[in-house]
């Protein structure tokens, strides 16, 4: 059997909180489900992964693609939420875009770790989440998305990007 990890896509301040500047309301539902997901990782000994947006002030994406100031580094906005902070043997990867791979860590860390199958979590279901699915596809890992612990900004993009994933990524959808 492959070896597994979890990865916890951007359940940051500045997505989840209430009034928070890229408020994803949907993102609060899907706690309980990632909570239990990193229990049973922890059960297994499948590590826990943390991607999570990290930007300058100044950074092109928000002119790019008109998102508001989110994700700051160094700012709470860019932190864990309170209940799914990473424990000791938890790894933080930071990121700068939509794909948990682009320009990141997570490829080497996966490397080292010697995972083959990811299991994903988090949001933005049509945004980070189907980004990062499809390059680690397109890696040759094993993708399996846990339906009920992503969120996405509209249903209908939500649900597309779960559709695509299955559909087009040969991701599972559990």
């Amino acid at each position: 059997m492959p070896k597994e990890a979890l990865l916890i896509i951007d359940m940051l301040n500045d997505f989840v909180l209430k009034g928070a500047p890229l408020e994803v309301p949907e993102a609060r539902k899907v706690i309980p489900k990632i909570k239990k997901e990193i229990q049973r990782a922890h059960r297994n000994k499948y590590p826990v992964l943390y991607l999570c947006d990290s930007h300058m002030p100044d950074d092109v994406e928000f002119r790019k693609f008109g998102w508001p100031v989110h994700a700051v580094r160094g700012t709470s906005g860019a932190e864990v939420i309170r209940e799914l902070k990473p424990g000791k043997k938890d790894v933080i990867i930071t990121k700068k875009t939509y794909s948990g791979f682009y320009q990141s860590k997570l490829q080497s860390v996966l490397k080292k770790k010697r995972i083959h199958s990811l299991r994903l979590t988090g949001c933005v279901t049509h945004i980070c989440v189907l980004f990062t699915a499809a390059d680690a596809v397109l890696r040759d890992y094993a993708v399996s998305v846990v339906q009920d612990g992503v969120a996405g900004i509209a249903s209908k993009d939500h649900n597309a990007a779960l559709r695509i994933m299955k559909n087009v990524l040969g991701a599972k959808l559990i």
